[in-house]
């Protein structure tokens, strides 16, 4: 038995030491591997009004790995439409430089540059928005530097001309658990804070000083279609604010704005529902 306790033993610490081994040479190999350089990120989405115009579009890249510490040289990265893009070159985009440098200096951190094209495009689109799918296809720098292959797939959203900031007559008819509450009449204002986004100066039934927070709530237009994301009341309480899918829009002809929106105590769905109008002053 005692011989037999031995040999266990003696196996069991050979396997011990040779897991150590096997763990330090793993890490030792770690250091020698190839630092990549590509696009930061998987996605990026783009949204600009489709005026003619041509838009610059920056997208960041980076190079790390094991030894990026120990690189001295600036990297020139080379990239390129990849498969799987939707995005017609020419109609939708154009690639005026298809390379960039990362620099020591900046601590390998750069952009690659594409323009967006809106020149006979019609927003809004009949179909789902171009995807251009950009991928890092070689490197010219130091060694031990490779193109990453990870590719980011850019959505180029087509927005109409939006200019519904300034102060608005607001009318609203508010109910809550399907009983009429009442109606009131108040002068709003909307600030643009991007490309077909809003944000109102009053929410809900309530002042601006009864609630806090932020005022408002942020609400879209894109191509007279008016949608109101679900979020927090002001920002500041758990209360949901949400718009009425597909009921609100602009009027085409009047420019007059109607929205539909609820704010609930999460998890009902359905408690104060508020059916407005705002006419520009």
């Amino acid at each position: 038995m005692k011989k037999i306790k031995y040999i266990l033993t003696f196996m069991i610490s050979i396997s011990f030491l040779t897991s150590c081994f096997d763990d330090e040479t793993g890490l030792e190999l770690n250091d020698q591997g190839n630092n990549v350089a590509g696009f930061t990120n998987a996605r990026e989405n783009v949204s600009k009004i489709a005026s003619g115009d041509e838009y610059q579009v920056a997208l960041k890249m980076k190079l790390e790995g094991p030894t990026v510490m120990d690189l001295t040289n600036d990297v020139t990265v080379t990239f390129a439409a990849a498969a799987g893009s939707t995005a017609i070159e020419g109609v939708h985009y154009r690639i005026d430089n298809p390379t960039t440098t990362l620099s020591k200096a900046n601590n390998y951190l750069g952009y690659g540059q594409i323009v967006m094209l809106t020149d006979g495009i019609v927003a809004p689109l009949a179909g789902p928005s171009p995807v251009l799918v950009l991928m890092a296809t070689a490197t010219n720098g130091e060694n031990k530097v490779v193109a990453s292959g990870k590719s980011v797939s850019v959505t180029l959203n087509y927005a109409c001309d939006s200019n519904l900031d300034g102060t608005y007559t607001e009318t609203i008819d508010y109910w809550r658990g399907g009983a009429y509450q009442s109606t009131t009449t108040r002068t709003v204002t909307f600030t643009k804070t991007g490309v077909g986004e809003y944000r109102t100066s009053h929410v809900g039934h309530w002042t601006p000083g009864q609630l806090g927070g932020t005022p408002g709530m942020t609400f879209y237009d894109v191509c007279g279609a008016v949608s109101i994301p679900g979020q927090n009341l002001v920002d500041l309480y758990s209360n949901w604010v949400q718009g009425v899918s597909g009921a609100s829009s602009v009027d085409p002809m009047t420019g007059d704005i109607y929205m539909e929106y609820t704010i609930v105590v999460p998890p009902a769905t359905s408690d104060r529902v508020y059916y407005t109008t705002f006419v520009k002053q």
